[in-house]
Protein backbone atom coordinates (compact mmCIF):
# COMPACT_ATOMS: atom_id res chain seq x y z
CA UNK A 1 0.00 0.00 0.00
CA UNK A 2 2.57 2.14 1.09
CA UNK A 3 4.45 1.39 -2.88
CA UNK A 4 1.26 2.38 -4.23
CA UNK A 5 1.52 5.99 -2.76
CA UNK A 6 4.75 6.36 -3.46
CA UNK A 7 4.40 5.68 -7.10
CA UNK A 8 1.42 7.67 -7.24
CA UNK A 9 3.23 10.56 -5.87
CA UNK A 10 5.86 10.22 -8.51
CA UNK A 11 4.03 9.98 -11.21
CA UNK A 12 1.89 12.85 -10.28
CA UNK A 13 5.32 14.96 -9.86
CA UNK A 14 6.59 14.26 -13.29
CA UNK A 15 3.17 14.77 -14.44
CA UNK A 16 2.75 18.12 -12.98
CA UNK A 17 6.34 19.57 -13.81
CA UNK A 18 6.63 18.16 -17.26
CA UNK A 19 6.58 20.47 -20.13
CA UNK A 20 2.80 19.32 -21.42
CA UNK A 21 2.89 20.95 -24.61
CA UNK A 22 6.37 19.89 -25.51
CA UNK A 23 5.10 16.57 -24.36
CA UNK A 24 1.90 16.33 -26.08
CA UNK A 25 3.63 17.37 -29.49
CA UNK A 26 5.95 14.62 -29.22
CA UNK A 27 3.44 11.86 -28.54
CA UNK A 28 1.36 13.17 -31.76
CA UNK A 29 4.42 12.73 -33.55
CA UNK A 30 4.83 9.14 -32.35
CA UNK A 31 1.20 8.76 -33.37
CA UNK A 32 1.46 10.47 -36.66
CA UNK A 33 4.04 7.94 -37.50
CA UNK A 34 2.29 4.78 -36.13
CA UNK A 35 -0.31 5.56 -38.31
CA UNK A 36 1.47 6.20 -41.37
CA UNK A 37 3.66 2.96 -40.38
CA UNK A 38 -0.18 1.02 -40.87
CA UNK A 39 -0.83 2.47 -43.86
CA UNK A 40 2.64 1.99 -45.83
CA UNK A 41 4.00 -0.88 -44.34
CA UNK A 42 1.23 -3.40 -44.58
CA UNK A 43 1.70 -3.63 -48.42
CA UNK A 44 5.44 -3.90 -48.02
CA UNK A 45 5.16 -6.77 -45.80
CA UNK A 46 2.47 -8.33 -47.94
CA UNK A 47 4.49 -8.42 -50.85
CA UNK A 48 8.00 -9.59 -48.78
CA UNK A 49 6.18 -12.95 -47.20
CA UNK A 50 3.27 -13.31 -49.80
CA UNK A 51 0.11 -12.71 -46.99
CA UNK A 52 -1.67 -9.70 -45.15
CA UNK A 53 0.79 -8.95 -42.74
CA UNK A 54 1.21 -6.16 -40.22
CA UNK A 55 4.75 -7.69 -39.31
CA UNK A 56 5.96 -3.98 -39.83
CA UNK A 57 3.36 -2.21 -38.07
CA UNK A 58 3.55 -4.31 -34.90
CA UNK A 59 7.47 -4.41 -34.72
CA UNK A 60 6.84 -0.45 -35.04
CA UNK A 61 4.64 -0.28 -32.36
CA UNK A 62 6.67 -2.10 -29.82
CA UNK A 63 10.00 0.07 -30.90
CA UNK A 64 7.56 2.96 -29.82
CA UNK A 65 6.22 1.69 -26.78
CA UNK A 66 9.45 1.22 -25.74
CA UNK A 67 10.82 4.21 -26.75
CA UNK A 68 7.83 6.04 -24.91
CA UNK A 69 9.57 3.86 -21.84
CA UNK A 70 12.62 5.61 -22.90
CA UNK A 71 11.30 9.01 -22.72
CA UNK A 72 9.45 8.22 -19.34
CA UNK A 73 12.75 7.22 -17.92
CA UNK A 74 15.30 9.83 -19.35
CA UNK A 75 12.64 12.59 -18.18
CA UNK A 76 12.13 11.45 -14.88
CA UNK A 77 15.86 11.15 -13.28
CA UNK A 78 17.43 13.80 -11.82
CA UNK A 79 19.99 16.02 -13.96
CA UNK A 80 22.69 15.24 -12.21
CA UNK A 81 21.98 11.57 -12.94
CA UNK A 82 21.32 12.22 -16.47
CA UNK A 83 24.80 13.73 -17.29
CA UNK A 84 26.15 10.46 -15.60
CA UNK A 85 23.98 8.33 -17.20
CA UNK A 86 24.81 10.07 -20.59
CA UNK A 87 28.79 9.74 -20.00
CA UNK A 88 27.79 5.79 -19.59
CA UNK A 89 25.84 5.61 -22.77
CA UNK A 90 28.44 7.91 -25.05
CA UNK A 91 31.35 5.47 -24.22
CA UNK A 92 28.86 2.64 -24.64
CA UNK A 93 27.89 3.84 -28.31
CA UNK A 94 31.54 4.45 -29.11
CA UNK A 95 32.04 0.67 -28.07
CA UNK A 96 29.56 -0.49 -30.60
CA UNK A 97 30.50 1.75 -33.11
CA UNK A 98 34.21 0.66 -33.26
CA UNK A 99 32.46 -2.98 -33.29
CA UNK A 100 30.94 -1.97 -36.85
CA UNK A 101 33.37 -2.29 -39.20
CA UNK A 102 34.93 -5.81 -37.10
CA UNK A 103 31.50 -7.62 -36.95
CA UNK A 104 29.04 -5.47 -38.55
CA UNK A 105 26.01 -6.00 -41.03
CA UNK A 106 27.22 -5.39 -44.11
CA UNK A 107 23.97 -4.16 -46.40
CA UNK A 108 24.09 -2.68 -50.06
CA UNK A 109 27.95 -2.05 -49.78
CA UNK A 110 28.06 -0.35 -46.19
CA UNK A 111 28.83 -1.71 -42.88
CA UNK A 112 26.37 0.18 -40.64
CA UNK A 113 24.86 -2.41 -38.84
CA UNK A 114 25.41 -4.49 -35.66
CA UNK A 115 23.42 -7.81 -35.41
CA UNK A 116 22.91 -8.90 -31.78
CA UNK A 117 20.05 -11.83 -30.77
CA UNK A 118 18.22 -9.57 -28.77
CA UNK A 119 18.48 -6.31 -30.92
CA UNK A 120 18.53 -7.73 -34.59
CA UNK A 121 19.99 -5.03 -37.42
CA UNK A 122 20.77 -2.19 -34.65
CA UNK A 123 22.61 0.88 -35.72
CA UNK A 124 24.85 2.17 -33.07
CA UNK A 125 24.80 5.83 -34.76
CA UNK A 126 22.08 6.27 -33.74
CA UNK A 127 22.73 5.72 -30.34
CA UNK A 128 25.12 8.03 -30.37
CA UNK A 129 23.58 11.28 -31.41
CA UNK A 130 21.48 12.47 -28.59
CA UNK A 131 24.78 11.58 -26.02
CA UNK A 132 27.02 13.06 -28.15
CA UNK A 133 25.09 16.19 -27.75
CA UNK A 134 25.44 16.01 -24.14
CA UNK A 135 29.12 15.44 -24.22
CA UNK A 136 29.74 17.62 -26.41
CA UNK A 137 27.48 20.34 -23.96
CA UNK A 138 28.95 19.32 -20.75
CA UNK A 139 32.76 20.19 -22.75
CA UNK A 140 32.06 23.64 -23.86
CA UNK A 141 30.69 25.08 -20.90
CA UNK A 142 32.44 23.11 -17.93
CA UNK A 143 33.51 25.03 -15.50
CA UNK A 144 37.34 23.93 -15.00
CA UNK A 145 40.40 26.56 -15.73
CA UNK A 146 40.87 26.01 -18.95
CA UNK A 147 41.47 28.52 -21.73
CA UNK A 148 38.59 27.74 -23.80
CA UNK A 149 40.08 27.22 -27.59
CA UNK A 150 41.22 23.35 -25.23
CA UNK A 151 37.42 22.99 -25.10
CA UNK A 152 37.19 23.57 -28.79
CA UNK A 153 39.78 21.30 -29.04
CA UNK A 154 38.48 18.31 -27.27
CA UNK A 155 35.21 18.51 -28.91
CA UNK A 156 36.63 18.70 -31.53
CA UNK A 157 38.72 15.71 -31.52
CA UNK A 158 35.29 13.71 -30.68
CA UNK A 159 33.74 15.15 -33.36
CA UNK A 160 36.22 14.06 -35.98
CA UNK A 161 37.05 10.71 -34.15
CA UNK A 162 32.75 9.84 -34.49
CA UNK A 163 33.11 11.15 -38.19
CA UNK A 164 36.06 9.24 -39.12
CA UNK A 165 34.22 5.95 -37.83
CA UNK A 166 31.24 6.74 -39.65
CA UNK A 167 33.10 7.53 -42.87
CA UNK A 168 34.62 3.94 -42.50
CA UNK A 169 31.24 2.50 -42.96
CA UNK A 170 30.42 4.58 -44.95
CA UNK A 171 27.93 6.83 -43.68
CA UNK A 172 28.27 10.44 -45.16
CA UNK A 173 24.60 11.65 -44.30
CA UNK A 174 25.20 10.74 -40.34
CA UNK A 175 29.09 12.08 -40.76
CA UNK A 176 27.57 15.56 -41.86
CA UNK A 177 24.61 15.31 -38.93
CA UNK A 178 27.29 15.29 -36.44
CA UNK A 179 30.10 17.38 -37.98
CA UNK A 180 26.59 19.71 -38.62
CA UNK A 181 25.43 19.41 -34.61
CA UNK A 182 29.16 20.26 -33.80
CA UNK A 183 29.48 23.37 -35.17
CA UNK A 184 26.43 24.69 -34.28
CA UNK A 185 27.02 24.25 -30.67
CA UNK A 186 30.47 25.36 -30.31
CA UNK A 187 28.48 28.73 -32.73
CA UNK A 188 26.11 28.92 -29.94
CA UNK A 189 29.11 28.56 -27.32
CA UNK A 190 30.42 31.57 -28.49
CA UNK A 191 33.11 30.73 -30.57
CA UNK A 192 35.43 33.43 -32.66
CA UNK A 193 33.62 33.83 -35.70
CA UNK A 194 37.15 33.57 -37.36
CA UNK A 195 37.72 30.20 -36.27
CA UNK A 196 34.72 28.79 -36.78
CA UNK A 197 34.92 30.12 -40.45
CA UNK A 198 37.91 28.38 -40.82
CA UNK A 199 36.62 24.97 -39.23
CA UNK A 200 33.81 25.31 -42.02
CA UNK A 201 36.19 25.83 -44.73
CA UNK A 202 38.23 22.85 -43.77
CA UNK A 203 35.85 20.86 -43.11
CA UNK A 204 33.91 21.46 -46.31
CA UNK A 205 37.69 21.06 -48.49
CA UNK A 206 38.24 17.63 -46.39
CA UNK A 207 34.94 16.07 -47.42
CA UNK A 208 35.25 17.74 -50.78
CA UNK A 209 38.95 15.96 -51.28
CA UNK A 210 37.65 12.50 -49.74
CA UNK A 211 34.29 12.16 -52.06
CA UNK A 212 36.31 13.37 -55.09
CA UNK A 213 39.84 11.19 -55.05
CA UNK A 214 39.22 8.56 -52.56
CA UNK A 215 37.96 5.56 -54.46
CA UNK A 216 35.86 4.06 -51.37
CA UNK A 217 33.82 6.98 -52.05
CA UNK A 218 33.07 6.96 -55.51
CA UNK A 219 29.51 5.66 -55.48
CA UNK A 220 28.74 9.55 -53.39
CA UNK A 221 30.92 11.39 -56.17
CA UNK A 222 28.41 9.31 -58.95
CA UNK A 223 25.00 10.13 -56.59
CA UNK A 224 26.30 13.71 -56.90
CA UNK A 225 26.61 13.82 -60.75
CA UNK A 226 23.84 12.30 -61.24
CA UNK A 227 21.96 14.59 -58.68
CA UNK A 228 23.30 17.67 -61.02
CA UNK A 229 22.60 15.49 -64.50
CA UNK A 230 19.52 13.22 -64.19
CA UNK A 231 20.51 12.29 -67.56
CA UNK A 232 23.80 9.79 -66.03
CA UNK A 233 23.11 6.84 -64.67
CA UNK A 234 20.47 5.30 -62.44
CA UNK A 235 21.04 7.19 -59.06
CA UNK A 236 18.36 9.57 -59.24
CA UNK A 237 15.78 6.50 -59.91
CA UNK A 238 14.23 6.77 -55.98
CA UNK A 239 14.25 10.79 -56.24
CA UNK A 240 13.11 10.75 -59.42
CA UNK A 241 9.72 8.33 -58.14
CA UNK A 242 9.66 10.47 -55.00
CA UNK A 243 9.17 13.72 -56.53
CA UNK A 244 6.59 12.29 -59.06
CA UNK A 245 4.75 10.53 -56.10
CA UNK A 246 4.28 13.81 -54.75
CA UNK A 247 3.02 15.67 -57.73
CA UNK A 248 0.59 12.91 -58.65
CA UNK A 249 -0.89 12.94 -55.02
CA UNK A 250 -1.40 17.23 -55.60
CA UNK A 251 -3.33 18.95 -52.33
CA UNK A 252 -5.29 16.53 -51.11
CA UNK A 253 -3.72 13.29 -52.12
CA UNK A 254 -4.82 10.16 -54.01
CA UNK A 255 -6.51 8.46 -50.91
CA UNK A 256 -5.69 5.51 -48.47
CA UNK A 257 -3.90 2.98 -50.13
CA UNK A 258 -3.68 4.36 -53.41
CA UNK A 259 0.11 5.37 -53.22
CA UNK A 260 2.47 3.24 -55.22
CA UNK A 261 5.70 4.55 -54.10
CA UNK A 262 5.82 2.54 -51.08
CA UNK A 263 5.71 -0.69 -53.74
CA UNK A 264 8.59 0.90 -56.02
CA UNK A 265 10.94 2.06 -54.17
CA UNK A 266 12.51 0.32 -51.82
CA UNK A 267 12.74 1.49 -47.84
CA UNK A 268 10.17 3.92 -48.90
CA UNK A 269 8.84 3.75 -45.37
CA UNK A 270 11.69 4.88 -43.85
CA UNK A 271 13.92 7.05 -46.38
CA UNK A 272 11.14 7.94 -48.20
CA UNK A 273 8.42 8.42 -45.80
CA UNK A 274 7.42 12.45 -46.60
CA UNK A 275 6.74 11.30 -50.41
CA UNK A 276 4.54 8.04 -49.21
CA UNK A 277 2.14 10.42 -47.13
CA UNK A 278 2.42 13.39 -49.60
CA UNK A 279 0.96 10.96 -52.39
CA UNK A 280 -2.04 9.32 -50.47
CA UNK A 281 -2.74 12.30 -48.27
CA UNK A 282 -1.54 15.51 -50.46
CA UNK A 283 0.99 18.28 -49.82
CA UNK A 284 -1.34 19.62 -47.91
CA UNK A 285 -0.74 16.87 -44.81
CA UNK A 286 3.28 17.63 -45.19
CA UNK A 287 2.48 20.99 -44.30
CA UNK A 288 1.02 20.52 -41.56
CA UNK A 289 3.30 18.09 -40.65
CA UNK A 290 6.37 21.01 -41.15
CA UNK A 291 3.88 23.13 -38.96
CA UNK A 292 4.22 20.54 -36.60
CA UNK A 293 7.85 20.38 -36.13
CA UNK A 294 7.89 24.27 -36.39
CA UNK A 295 6.22 24.34 -33.32
CA UNK A 296 7.90 21.77 -31.39
CA UNK A 297 11.05 23.85 -32.72
CA UNK A 298 9.73 27.01 -31.45
CA UNK A 299 8.84 25.43 -27.51
CA UNK A 300 12.03 24.19 -27.32
CA UNK A 301 13.73 27.66 -28.23
CA UNK A 302 11.41 29.36 -26.19
CA UNK A 303 12.19 27.38 -22.96
CA UNK A 304 16.22 28.30 -24.25
CA UNK A 305 15.44 31.70 -23.76
CA UNK A 306 14.56 31.92 -20.30
CA UNK A 307 17.34 29.21 -18.73
CA UNK A 308 20.03 30.32 -17.22
CA UNK A 309 22.60 27.11 -16.96
CA UNK A 310 24.65 27.76 -19.84
CA UNK A 311 24.79 23.94 -19.97
CA UNK A 312 21.65 22.99 -20.16
CA UNK A 313 20.79 26.07 -22.85
CA UNK A 314 23.82 23.86 -25.34
CA UNK A 315 22.66 20.82 -24.68
CA UNK A 316 18.60 21.59 -25.72
CA UNK A 317 19.87 23.59 -28.57
CA UNK A 318 22.08 20.32 -29.45
CA UNK A 319 19.31 18.41 -29.25
CA UNK A 320 16.60 20.26 -31.06
CA UNK A 321 18.67 21.37 -34.16
CA UNK A 322 19.57 17.85 -35.07
CA UNK A 323 16.61 16.96 -35.01
CA UNK A 324 16.10 20.13 -37.31
CA UNK A 325 18.96 18.95 -39.82
CA UNK A 326 17.72 15.62 -40.13
CA UNK A 327 14.07 16.68 -40.77
CA UNK A 328 15.30 19.45 -43.37
CA UNK A 329 17.64 16.72 -45.12
CA UNK A 330 15.11 14.16 -44.82
CA UNK A 331 12.53 16.58 -46.89
CA UNK A 332 15.29 18.19 -48.62
CA UNK A 333 15.95 14.60 -50.31
CA UNK A 334 12.22 13.41 -50.75
CA UNK A 335 11.91 16.63 -53.13
CA UNK A 336 15.09 16.46 -54.19
CA UNK A 337 16.52 19.45 -53.30
CA UNK A 338 19.64 17.48 -52.17
CA UNK A 339 21.12 13.56 -53.07
CA UNK A 340 20.03 10.39 -52.00
CA UNK A 341 21.42 10.30 -48.15
CA UNK A 342 19.35 7.58 -46.51
CA UNK A 343 18.55 9.66 -43.77
CA UNK A 344 15.18 8.80 -41.36
CA UNK A 345 12.57 11.61 -41.05
CA UNK A 346 12.33 11.74 -36.67
CA UNK A 347 9.41 10.38 -35.32
CA UNK A 348 7.73 9.60 -38.46
CA UNK A 349 9.82 7.29 -40.25
CA UNK A 350 9.61 3.50 -39.45
CA UNK A 351 13.03 1.86 -37.94
CA UNK A 352 13.78 0.57 -34.17
CA UNK A 353 17.24 2.69 -34.10
CA UNK A 354 15.83 5.89 -34.84
CA UNK A 355 13.23 5.52 -33.26
CA UNK A 356 15.31 4.77 -30.13
CA UNK A 357 17.49 7.69 -30.89
CA UNK A 358 14.70 10.07 -30.95
CA UNK A 359 13.17 8.48 -28.00
CA UNK A 360 16.89 9.44 -25.87
CA UNK A 361 16.74 12.54 -27.41
CA UNK A 362 12.65 13.51 -26.60
CA UNK A 363 13.31 12.19 -22.97
CA UNK A 364 16.30 14.20 -22.40
CA UNK A 365 14.78 17.26 -23.89
CA UNK A 366 11.95 16.87 -21.32
CA UNK A 367 13.70 16.30 -18.59
CA UNK A 368 15.69 19.59 -18.78
CA UNK A 369 12.90 21.52 -19.90
CA UNK A 370 10.70 20.73 -17.30
CA UNK A 371 9.73 22.66 -14.09
CA UNK A 372 12.05 22.68 -11.51
CA UNK A 373 11.57 24.29 -7.88
CA UNK A 374 15.62 23.85 -6.96
CA UNK A 375 17.77 24.39 -10.26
Amino acid sequence: MENSILNKKYYYSWWKNIDKTIFSIIILLFIVGLFFSLVSTSLVASNKLNTNDFSFFFKHSIFIFLGLTIIFFISSIEIKKLYKFSILMFFLSIFFLILVPLIGVEVKGSKRWLDFILVPRFQPVELIKPFYIVIISMILSNNFNLNINYKYLVSLFIAIFIAALLMIQPDIGQTLLILSSWSILIFASGVNIYIFSIFILLSFSSLLYVVMFVPKFAYIQKRIFSFFNSETGTHNFQSDKAIESISSGGFFGKGLGEGTLKNRVPEAHTDYIVSVISEEYGVMSIILIIILFLFYIYCVIKKISFEKDDKVKLILTGCISIILIQALIHIGVNIRLFPTTGMTLPYLSYGGSSIISISFLSGIILNLTKRRVNR
